[in-house]
Parts: structure tokens; sequence; C-alpha cells
């Protein structure tokens, strides 16, 4: 017996037990699929359709063009991605499927996708946040709300208390401060620990390797091409081979388990993804996500995105600031974000100490005289860069 086949056979009687334990007998959950656009054909939906369907822990419900083996599903026609689409609201809408898996769907600003992909050294899933949609068109901003909606998948998954770390892209400082400002607020995070010896919730590509955090947090576009990279990077790119997908969308009021998959996904990532859909149905997606976001809204969440926006905003009309005589500058302030270190060098100079920027070998640094040392620094917190 394969071990394929001893997991699916060990998965279903877990799932009998718990029915029985918790006298949950009732209908199997439905997770739609829809089969047209995927550079594969149409063969690799029906491979991915089989072997989730084989598991027996949910049933899987066909929606696109009509094929030979359609017929051996329940199976909603629709020829263009149109009317793909207007099905996979409507069988949402009226309870016949509690989510499904598609490679394309409309999602209003503000709703993006939460992936999970398998971590290459240890093997561990690690949910990304986000990798499909647009959280917000303000980076920092739509990363603090990633950071939310990467908790939103972990927990409806089963991660109780899933760590959450924050990936080294532009603005990975001003998301920490302002996701720490939330937790301080009342809002619950638990932050994760870097591999690096110099540790902190600040990841390296290190930690993407190990997954080190349960939600690694990131902007959109980088967690698009991680999700590419960490699915595809034996075949070359051409087709996917693991991990979940680019998993359920995800925001403030969205009320709908849709999960999205690439076109080029291969079986393997396509049943995963089907899975991943039901587990957050199961595991009850939109009740959390209400939640979360209510918990977030009341720690003062609003207060944080406005002045996020504000920032981003304000750095677009910055006034001309002449620099102070020059100095020798070895003294070296640590923690800036990468998009706030000019800014935090003029904020020195308009307050008459002489700074430059840099780069050290843990990330951005402004420079400033060792005898300024302590007032720059004050500075810098003061005008909210640390």
């Amino acid at each position: 017996m394969s071990d394929q086949i001893k997991q699916t056979i060990s998965e279903v009687f877990a799932e009998l037990a718990t029915a029985l334990e918790t006298g949950d007998m009732g209908p199997k959950i439905k997770i739609g699929l829809t089969i047209n656009g995927s550079e594969h054909g149409f063969e690799v939906m029906k491979t991915a359709a089989t072997i989730a369907q084989a598991k027996g822990l949910f049933d899987v419900v066909l929606i696109g063009e009509k094929v030979d083996w359609t017929q051996d599903f329940e199976h909603y026609e629709a020829t263009n991605e149109q009317e793909v689409e207007d099905t996979i609201d409507r069988l949402l809408a009226d309870g016949t499927i509690q989510g499904c898996v598609t490679l394309h769907h409309n999602f209003p600003i503000g709703v993006s996708t939460v992936g999970r992909y398998i971590a290459p050294a240890t093997g561990r899933d690690v949910i990304l946040a986000t990798t499909t949609g647009t959280t917000s068109t303000v980076r920092t901003e739509g990363m603090v709300l990633n950071a939310i909606n990467g908790i939103i998948a972990a927990k409806a998954i089963g991660i109780t208390e899933p760590t959450v770390g924050i990936l080294n892209v532009e603005g990975a400082k001003t998301v920490e401060r302002s996701l720490r400002e939330l937790s301080d607020n009342g809002y619950t995070i638990h932050f994760a620990e870097s591999v690096r010896s110099d540790g902190g919730a600040v990841l390296r590509g290190n930690d993407l390797l190990t997954g080190s955090a349960d939600v690694i947090i990131t902007d959109t576009l980088t967690g698009n091409l991680l999700m590419k990279l960490m699915g595809a990077f034996t075949t070359g790119g051409q087709y996917e081979t693991a991990g979940y997908g680019y998993g359920p969308a995800i925001g403030e009021g969205f009320d709908q388990n849709i999960c999205i998959i690439s076109r080029a996904s291969g079986a393997p990532v396509i049943a995963n993804a089907l899975q991943y859909a039901y587990e957050v149905a199961k595991g009850g997606l939109l009740t959390i996500s209400k939640q979360e976001f209510q918990a977030a809204n009341q720690a003062k969440l609003k207060d944080i995105r406005d002045a996020l926006v504000a920032k981003d905003g304000a750095s677009s009309h910055e006034e001309e600031v002449s620099a102070p005589a020059k100095e020798v500058v070895t003294s070296s302030i640590m923690g800036i974000d990468v998009l706030d270190l000019e800014e935090a060098v003029k904020a020195l100079w308009k307050a008459g100490v002489y700074a430059e920027s840099g780069m050290g070998c843990s990330g951005p640094i402004v420079l400033v005289n060792d005898n300024n040392a302590e007032k720059a620094e004050q500075i810098v917190k003061d005008n909210g860069f640390l």
C-alpha cells in the first residue's frame, strides 16, 4: 500500500472519529473548482479533482466547460470567464458550495489572497500574506492589513496562536512599529523570531526557507513572486508542484471563500488548494475574519492606518532642507526603515544635526557625529522613525 493511500485512509478515519465524537454528521462540505484556462489543459484539472475527491473529506464540484470526464462529478457548465465568475458567486450565495478554487476572480480593493507554501528546509507549512489582489494602494498600510489577513487564515486552518514575522522588504520596519502599536493597544500578535543571530520579527531569506514563522508578511507583488518560486523552483517555473496555491481572499467585510491558483499550477498544487479551501471553510474563515477585524478596530487600527496613509502622502510633498556643516560621522543609528531613511536624515538636518544615510551589515543606518549620537537618536524617535 502506498504512503499516499495510507495518508488518505488516515485522514478519512480521523474525520470520521471527529464526527462521531462531536456528533456532527451533517452534510459534507462542497468545494468548487473552475476547470477552464489552465496552461496544462483539462487533464491537470481532472487529476487534481480526482486526488482531492479520493480523500473523502469533501466533495469537488466542477465549474466550466463540459468535457468527457466532468460527468463523474457534480458539474455546472460555464463556457467563458464571465459565466465562470457568475456561477461561482451564485453557488456560494445559495450555499451549494462552501468555497471555490479558481484561476481568476475580480476582487475589490481591500481584499487580497493568503498563500500557503512548504518551507524547503523543513517541510513545514507557512502562511504567506499576501499573494494576489490589492489590500491597499499604500504599501505599508497594505502590509499591516496583510498581517491581519494572515492571522485569519492561520486561525482558520487551526493554528490558534500563529507566530507572525515581517519579510525584510521596503517598509518592513514601519510595518513592525505599526503592528507593535496595534499589539500594545490590545490586538494580540505573537511575533516570530528570525533564525538569524540578530533575531527579531523582521525576517530574511533564511527564514523563508526554514519557515521560522507561521505567518510571513510581505507586500502582495513580492508574495506573488515568492509563491511562484516556492511552487515551481524544481521545474523551471512552467509547472507548480509544491504548496497550496495563492490562497483564500480575505479583507474586512468580504464574505466569500474564494481561493486562487495559477494558470501554471500543477495537479498536486490544485489538489492542495482544494484542501486549503476545505480547511478554511470547515474552520470558519468568514466568522474568524469578522472577529479579527473587530478586535483590530477596537485596538485603533483605523488610527494606525490613517497615520500610514498621511505619512505616505506627506512624503511626496517634502520641504527642502539644507544640510548643516559637514562633520565626521562614525556613530550609527539602526532600526530605521529604508523607506524612512532620507526623511530621518532631513529631520536631523532640520534640527541642526549633520547626518548621512548608509547601509550597515544589518540594514539601513543613519550616521552622525559621536558627540551628537544621543541627541540624534532622540530626534529620530520624536519624529516617529524609531
